[in-house]
């Protein structure tokens, strides 16, 4: 898993960061990304894509990764945007924002993924760079979660959608109530209900 990094350092590359999202696919909520900068020494076995992990081994490995990162970033990008540019677009504006948060700024970044964002920070996207890059892997668990914290507060706002349980994806019971209900002001208008 530190394949990526220790290639990155051998090239002259000191801090590097690893970049992730969560929340691409859901009818509600924001897309939330995640820049994760580790010691260039880290290892930790137990950090692996974050949907290969249970809620409650993400959220330990949450707090883990918290204490021993030199820095994490975060970006957000609401519904109302992400209707407004598209998913591609916000999803690569939450990166954008994840890493202009980190301190110190890298000097390479690993982003999980196909498509670059827009930095002159040196990248390398990588498919599947979740399960394959520490620091990336990293940055999936720090979305993931951070992400179910936001949906997990909306939960209180809109609790006839049970987005404590659903997190806004299409789940039968939230398509069900978004029908009962209609949509509220975290649903993705340009997402289609089937």
């Amino acid at each position: 898993m530190r394949e990526f990094e220790l290639r990155a350092r051998r090239l002259g590359f000191d801090t590097i960061a690893g970049v992730d999202e969560a929340g691409r696919g859901p009818l509600s909520g924001p897309v939330v990304a995640a820049a994760v900068i580790l010691p260039s020494d880290y290892a930790n076995g137990e950090i692996r894509d974050s949907k290969k992990l249970t809620p409650r081994k993400r959220e330990a490995l949450y707090k883990i990764i918290g204490d021993d990162a030199i820095s994490i970033g975060l970006g957000v990008i609401e519904a109302s945007v992400i209707d407004r540019i598209n998913i591609l677009q916000a999803t690569l504006a939450a990166m954008k924002i994840a890493v202009s948060n980190l301190s110190p700024q890298p000097d390479y970044i690993l982003i999980d993924g196909i498509n670059n964002i827009d930095t002159p920070i040196p990248q390398e996207t990588i498919i599947r760079g979740d399960s394959l890059s520490v620091s990336v892997a990293a940055a999936s668990i720090i979305a993931k979660v951070s992400r179910d914290q936001i949906m997990d507060r909306y939960h209180v706002l809109y609790p006839q959608y049970n987005f404590l349980k659903n997190k806004g994806y299409g789940t039968r019971e939230h398509r069900e109530a978004v029908k009962k209900h209609g949509w509220c002001k975290i649903h993705r208008r340009s997402f289609k209900i089937k």
